[in-house]
């Protein structure tokens, strides 16, 4: 069990520190000064990464890879917000409203809460069907032989929740340290249309693959 433990630790830890998606959405949101709303991503992201891995230990998201219409209908839904999402970003960078923001001494309370971003973090992740799709893919692989699977294949989504949130924790700090310059209209512009592209992208790279 430990061998598999520590297999599956190095695969989803490699994974975790890869440029994506993920790391986009926690960056920006960080690196503008919205520290609560930054952690609201990371708590959603890793819920989203909860249900996954709990659907898949109970068979659930086998269920849906086998079904091409609910596999369709997800991938639909999931590119239509990341597309939707990363052109919004990009039509405020053009209208001004980043430059606006950016002025700004203090993040309003209003927008840098918990709750939002915990929204936009579980959807952005639970509306990708990729991640089930992956999920049932390597997650069974894991899981010893006679061990007790739905038992098993939670301890490993916990361990791979645990990676996420240490990563996330070293993405908000470097934020931090940049968030002096990234509060520069300039930057702000920049930052915002290279993490609104990242996210069209990956809508666009979703409605597009097989």
């Amino acid at each position: 069990m430990s061998t598999a433990l520590w297999s599956f630790a190095l695969v989803v830890g490699l994974l975790t520190i890869t440029p994506g998606l993920d790391t986009a959405l926690i960056l920006r949101t960080a690196a503008l000064g919205h520290r609560r709303r930054a952690w609201g991503v990371v708590f959603g992201i890793q819920t989203g990464t909860l249900v996954w891995g709990a659907f898949t230990s109970f068979g659930v998201t086998a269920l849906l890879t086998a079904s091409h219409l609910a596999y369709g209908i997800l991938r639909w839904v999931g590119a239509a917000y990341l597309v939707w999402m990363g052109t919004r970003m990009l039509i405020n960078t053009w209208r001004g409203q980043s430059d606006a923001a950016a002025s700004e001494a203090t993040v309003p309370a209003s927008t840098d809460t918990i709750a939002g971003g915990w929204r936009q973090g579980a959807l952005t992740n639970l509306l990708n069907p990729k991640v089930g799709a992956f999920y049932v893919a390597l997650l069974p692989q894991f899981i010893p032989a006679g061990a007790p699977h739905v038992a098993t294949g939670l301890l490993l989504t916990c361990v791979h929740i645990l990676l996420g949130l240490t990563w996330s924790t070293v993405l908000i700090v470097f934020a931090r340290v940049v968030r002096g310059w990234l509060q520069r209209p300039h930057a702000r512009r920049l930052l915002d249309r290279i993490t609104g592209t990242v996210i069209a992208g990956f809508g666009l790279r979703l409605v597009l693959s097989n």
